[in-house]
């Protein structure tokens, strides 16, 4: 049994219903995204179909639809006829998509300040509190969840739903590079975690061009410490 088997055997939470292809494709996007994300796999290992469909309990064609959804992230590999592997990356792919949040999500960030609702505005405060309870923990994969759903909320909340959509690819494409925040120094996750908190209490105040600069302030930091830890 393989790490991503065995993670999708271990988070096996809810029972998959087959009467509906489009949900099982969806559950099944879901848990290979997680999957991908949190099982410490390393770039160019083998994602095999079968083994997968059975893990989950469904057929092959919801997981095959879901690997191409996957293919399109840039979180897998598809090779016709041959193989899915986890997706490799480069150092300057990473620096570059980086590069690309620097033009999309600060503006995100302003936007999403003007229209966020009181809900979205208090699942950030929870998601940034569980960040800030992991690293006190060490805990690496806590602390990566709650960031994702951190960058989720923000992302939905934003009005131009492109945008949303846009700046969530970009952060997906590397976010499993080497499994980036598990590169990263606890005390570079703590900055990090502090620079969350600055963010939403200027969303909770509702300043937009403070979210906007200080969105700008952590991404520049977050390229610095990975140029850092992927070169050296």
């Amino acid at each position: 049994m393989d790490e991503i088997e065995r993670y999708l055997l271990k988070n096996k939470d809810e029972q998959l219903d087959d009467s509906s292809p489009r949900l099982l494709r969806e559950l099944a996007y879901d848990r290979l995204k997680d999957a991908i994300r949190y099982a410490n796999l390393q770039p160019g290992a083998p994602i095999s179909e079968t083994r997968i469909s059975k893990a989950l309990g469904i057929s092959r064609t919801p997981v095959r639809e879901a690997m191409q959804l996957l293919s399109q992230e840039g979180l897998v590999e598809i090779i016709p006829g041959r193989a899915v592997t986890v997706a490799s990356r480069s150092i300057r792919e990473v620096l570059d998509v980086i590069h690309i949040r620097l033009l999309l999500e600060p503006e995100l960030a302003r936007l999403a300040t003007e229209l966020i609702s009181p809900e979205q505005l208090e699942t950030l405060w929870q998601s940034l509190e569980k960040m800030e309870d992991a690293v006190e923990r060490v805990d690496r994969s806590a602390w990566s969840k709650a960031d994702t759903v951190w960058h989720e909320i923000l992302s939905a909340a934003c009005p131009n739903a492109l945008l949303g959509e846009m700046v969530l690819q970009m952060r997906n494409r590397i976010h499993r590079y080497a499994n980036i925040d598990h590169k990263l120094e606890i005390a570079q996750l703590r900055n990090g975690t502090a620079e969350h908190r600055l963010i939403v209490e200027a969303i909770d105040a509702e300043d937009a061009r403070s979210a906007e600069s200080l969105m700008r302030t952590h991404l520049e930091n977050l390229r610095a410490n990975l140029f850092n830890q992927l070169i050296y």
